[in-house]
């Protein structure tokens, strides 16, 4: 019973306020240094790939797709292997530790979100779409990079307003981000 505790209480819970970055990081101000980490190593902006956890977990460590059921109720595994913050699926997972040398965890807030960084990162070296370009980047994250250069994204218009939704929550984290960044600065260099 106590280890069932002592790992309740390890589990991390989403941050009360999705809606705004700076609430994000003042709850969790380890997630701003993660994501300080992530722009150092990928370059990639700290506001998309935050918009990119929102959207696949909604900040959740644990979070998993729907499951699949035959017959619709026979309980038959999951959609996906997606797993994790960034929903990263295992092929893409493995591909990253590889490239990387990252044991890490999809249910690690700092590994998932360098996964986000690194995914992005190589979706720009490989098919050349800019790392400020949520909506594509978006695209090509939830379609795999092969279903990107397919297009396959076209006869989905459910996805193409979620990439957009996306796209529009990296702008608003980009204004909150600017507001309070000297804030979250200064909040880090009191712990050194």
């Amino acid at each position: 019973m106590v280890a069932i505790l002592t790992l309740a209480g390890c589990a991390t819970s989403p941050p009360r306020n999705q809606a705004n970055l700076c609430d994000i990081f003042r709850e969790k101000p380890d997630w701003y240094e993660d994501a300080l980490d992530m722009k150092k190593e990928w370059g990639v902006p700290i506001q998309i790939a935050m918009a990119f956890v929102k959207q696949e977990s909604s900040y959740r460590h644990d979070a998993r797709p729907p499951k699949d059921y035959i017959l619709g109720f026979i309980p038959w595994g999951r959609v996906s292997s997606a797993y994790g913050y960034a929903q990263a699926q295992d092929p893409a997972w493995d591909d990253y530790q590889t490239a990387t040398d990252n044991g890490g965890s999809r249910n690690s807030f700092d590994d998932s979100l360098l996964f986000v960084g690194w995914y992005i990162s190589e979706t720009h070296r490989l098919l050349g779409v800019s790392k400020w370009d949520t909506y594509h980047q978006y695209l090509a994250y939830h379609e795999g990079r092969g279903g990107f250069k397919r297009r396959s994204y076209l006869h989905k218009p459910t996805l193409m307003r979620v990439a957009r939704k996306v796209e529009k929550q990296a702008k608003d984290y980009g204004w909150q981000l600017k507001k309070c960044r000297k804030e979250l600065d200064d909040n880090l260099s009191w712990f050194f």
